[in-house]
């Protein structure tokens, strides 16, 4: 049976190579191989999945594809099956499935009718990889096309202001997410020496020892976890970018806010669960962030003049409460609460614009002022105060600006200097020197041969902060970010002795064709800007 699993990766896949050979005008045959894939996808899944029950539902894992090997490394695609991707993996097909058919007649005559339904597809075989992971770099690329989706979906009306602006900032809090992920994977390699897959974290005895050589390391690990999830699920103090999501047509936030991509963050921990268990600590952590998450989420929730801002923070209330029962190893309870949540959530957007006719036509021929107390008692004005700051949605936003993101800005301002025509020659000159003391390293003294590649990647840091503060010019901040690419390259050369150039070439080529396909589409954006106007 395991080699069943692929097909469940192909298949969605499939849809969207398919539905790229359309063109927007052809509706009816984007929606019908759309909706006739999905649908077969489900269909497959139900009769894999009761085979499966009637073998007592074995564990299943397939090692699909190694990437790179070397002596103490290899890197693979890992395909794993258990109790968990089984209800992920069915609630996915089911939501999708109904959401697709949904938006046949929704965004009928839309001028970005295929663009939605490709990018829908695209998500979908994302969200299969995520589901179907066997380990941690399996589970982050399935996390990166979900992060990509998310983006286009959200900024899915492109020439209004607000949908690009806060498209903008969700893919920067993923981004931290992706940030964290990564230093999750890089401190796993680290712990066991190899590519670790979920299906080895189930022998506790083995986890155990392992957290107990390096428990610093394991605890490091597991808060990137943490933050990664909680960014994921928008739990607290990363909740308001979900709201803000909703700026997408209604079916993608049925199918990404509401449903599927909100409950991946609760997916990590419980994936994870054998790393942390044991860890009272952490249990803690968890447990304090869904209290608070709820607690707060349904206050704003209460408040909110918005319906699909109220269904926001109502969903992340539950995921709030999700986490809890999580911790306490509650994984049944949360499984079916994930599955309740998601089912209810998606059908409570799907009919928002109904219900919101509904409610103006009723406001419009009931309509009562409601009356005020004058009452100015202690009791009243707390509640008063918690009211306006819910209104305000905790100011989570600008928690997040003054937390994360005005420091990155002002160390980017620092540095722009070096982003003027002198600042760019001196820094190939410098670039030069680097490949200078990396072909001669022989003959660098000791102290400088151990210190110089900080110099460079410092330098690689600078260049990517120059790009974050860098708004005129999109084609500029893309070529500050190639440029630091090269940098980090070199530093990472000059720090490692033991790689051989092939390896250092096959990432220059693959940066070099990034890069290009970046300015060519950029360059091609530009023009079409200027015809435009």
């Amino acid at each position: 049976m395991e080699q069943l699993l692929q097909l469940f990766i192909l298949i969605p896949f499939l849809g969207f190579v398919l539905s790229t050979f359309f063109s927007n005008h052809q509706e009816r045959y984007i929606a019908f191989i759309t909706n006739s894939i999905i649908g077969i996808q489900l269909f497959a899944l139900i009769i894999f999945t009761s085979f499966w029950v009637m073998q007592d539902s074995p564990i299943l894992n397939l090692k699909h594809f190694v990437f790179y090997k070397e002596d103490n490394i290899e890197i693979f695609f890992d395909f794993y099956f258990d109790k968990i991707t089984a209800v992920f993996s069915i609630l996915g097909a089911t939501i999708t499935f109904l959401v697709t058919i949904f938006s046949k007649y929704y965004l009928h005559r839309d001028s970005g009718y295929k663009r939605f339904f490709t990018t829908i597809s695209l998500f979908y075989f994302g969200y299969n990889i995520t589901i179907f992971s066997g380990n941690f770099e399996t589970l982050f690329v399935g996390w990166e096309f979900i992060g990509i989706t998310s983006f286009l979906l959200i900024a899915f009306f492109r020439d209004r202001y607000l949908p690009v602006k806060n498209a903008l900032k969700t893919i920067s809090l993923y981004r931290l997410g992706d940030i964290c992920l990564i230093l999750a994977l890089w401190t796993s390699h680290h712990i066991w020496h190899e590519n670790i897959t979920f299906f080895q974290l189930n022998n506790q005895a083995i986890v155990n020892e392992h957290i107990a050589n390096n428990y610093p390391s394991v605890v490091f690990l597991i808060c990137m976890i943490i933050i990664s999830a909680s960014i994921k699920s928008a739990q607290f103090p990363f909740s308001s970018w979900l709201s803000r999501s909703m700026e997408g047509p209604t079916p993608s936030s049925a199918v990404f806010y509401g449903s599927l991509s909100v409950h991946l963050g609760v997916f990590l921990l419980l994936r994870t669960y054998q790393y942390w268990s044991s860890i009272l600590i952490i249990k803690g952590i968890i447990i304090s962030i869904g209290i608070l998450t709820a607690i707060v989420a349904t206050l704003i929730a209460s408040v909110q003049s918005t319906v699909k801002t109220q269904i926001a923070y109502s969903s992340i209330a539950q995921i709030g409460l999700m986490l809890i029962e999580v911790a306490l190893g509650w994984h049944y309870l949360a499984l079916m609460h994930i599955a309740g949540n998601a089912l209810l959530r998606s059908y409570q957007l799907l009919i928002s614009p109904s219900i919101l006719g509904y409610m103006i036509h009723n406001q419009f021929y009931n309509f009562k002022v409601k009356t005020y107390s004058t009452n100015e008692n202690f009791i009243n004005k707390i509640r008063n105060s918690i009211y306006v700051f819910c209104i305000q949605e905790w100011n989570l936003d600008n928690f997040l600006k003054n937390l994360i993101w005005n420091p990155l800005k002002a160390l980017g301002k620092m540095f722009q200097f070096i982003s003027n025509r002198t600042g760019m020659i001196s820094l190939s000159i410098f670039y030069i020197l680097g490949l200078i003391f990396l072909l001669y390293d022989d003959h660098i003294p000791p102290r400088l041969d151990e210190n110089i590649h900080l110099l460079f990647a410092f330098i690689g840091m600078i260049l990517i902060l120059l790009a974050f503060v860098e708004k005129r010019d999109a084609l500029k901040a893309w070529l500050l970010i190639i440029i630091s690419q090269f940098y980090i390259v070199l530093s990472i050369a000059l720090i490692n002795d033991e790689y051989e150039y092939s390896e250092i070439l096959l990432y220059v080529c693959g940066l070099i064709v990034a890069g290009c396909i970046g300015v060519v589409i950029l360059a091609k954006l530009k023009r079409k800007k200027k015809k435009s106007h």
